[in-house]
């Protein structure tokens, strides 16, 4: 059994670890509540925007379109390209490794899907945020283009910068289709890696048809609307993940800190256990040498 002092210092030290856990389980509760507001706020305009691009693409013959607008062009794939979203530091669970996770299994999956078809692929990445970057360079992956240190209220062009690089890759050429791969933000307990084509772009389908059909009158017509809209559409979906990912960091953080915190107290009430069992085995013995030697006096 370790002596009295070990277990007081242990007691300290855990003590200490768990002080600074407490701290940084407020100031991640603090900045996850302002991401997820910033998440719920968005949420309207992407939502709104989808709907638009529906509507457009349900009134226009978008395969005649697509062979005009480069982000509409399908061509057979041979070259594939991932634009991961991740966050910048660590302790916040198993999120970043949930990202990986998923990413790799997508990027194997559709490498396995080509093969199949006697297609030998290659696959790039975009890498944003350090933990995604340090996953592929590790891996030894193909890295094209990495951003960090966004910070916590990454902007619309921020967004549009890390789009730009995905647009201009596949307009180029150097890939025949991008997977967009975050984690989607449910609830404080809830983040679900997700990935998504982003590129060519894909209308959605069926938010024209939840609502009464309307007959809207464009100006200066639907086609010319929908080719400007086609860049925006692809800033909103990067802009959204970002936001997803921030808000879905904090909240793994969050609770990780908050689980550190408890096992931390579950700890220090188990070595204050252990340490009064000491001292009082301690006691015992020193009681017992005591009337030991006083009987060998008497």
């Amino acid at each position: 059994m370790p002596s009295t002092r070990e277990i007081r210092r242990r007691i300290r030290s855990v003590s200490n670890t768990a002080q600074i856990t407490k701290a940084m389980q407020m100031v991640a509760s603090s900045k996850m509540r302002r991401a997820q507001d910033r998440v719920q706020y968005s949420r309207p305009y992407a939502e709104q925007i989808r709907g638009l691009v529906s509507r457009l693409a349900s009134v226009t013959d978008t395969e005649e379109l697509g062979e005009e607008v480069e982000l509409l062009k399908q061509r057979p794939v041979r070259k594939v390209g991932y634009l991961v979203i991740s966050p910048d530091r660590g302790l916040c669970g198993a999120l970043p490794g949930n990202i990986n996770r998923k990413l790799a299994n997508s990027a194997l999956e559709e490498q396995r899907r080509l093969e199949s078809n006697g297609i030998t692929p290659n696959i790039e990445y975009i890498a944003v945020g350090r933990k995604s970057r340090d996953f592929l360079v590790r891996t030894q992956q193909q890295l094209i283009a990495e951003f960090t240190n966004l910070g916590d209220r990454p902007g619309m062009n921020d967004a549009s910068a890390i789009a730009q690089v995905a647009v201009d890759a596949f307009i180029k050429g150097d890939v025949d289709v991008v997977y967009l791969a975050y984690p989607k933000f449910v609830n404080t307990v809830t983040q679900v890696p997700t990935v998504e084509q982003l590129l060519p772009v894909q209308p959605p389908t069926g938010e024209a048809d939840t609502k009464e059909a309307l007959d809207y009158i464009y100006e200066p017509d639907a086609k010319e609307i929908f080719k400007a809209l086609l860049p925006r559409y692809v800033d909103v979906q990067v802009y959204q993940a970002l936001l997803e990912t921030i808000a879905s960091f904090y909240s793994a953080q969050m609770v990780a800190m908050k689980n550190a915190t408890d096992s931390a107290k579950e700890l220090i009430q188990d070595l204050t256990l252990t340490y009064n069992k000491a001292r009082q085995s301690a006691i015992t013995t020193q009681i017992l040498e005591v009337v030991s030697g006083a009987e060998a006096l008497g």
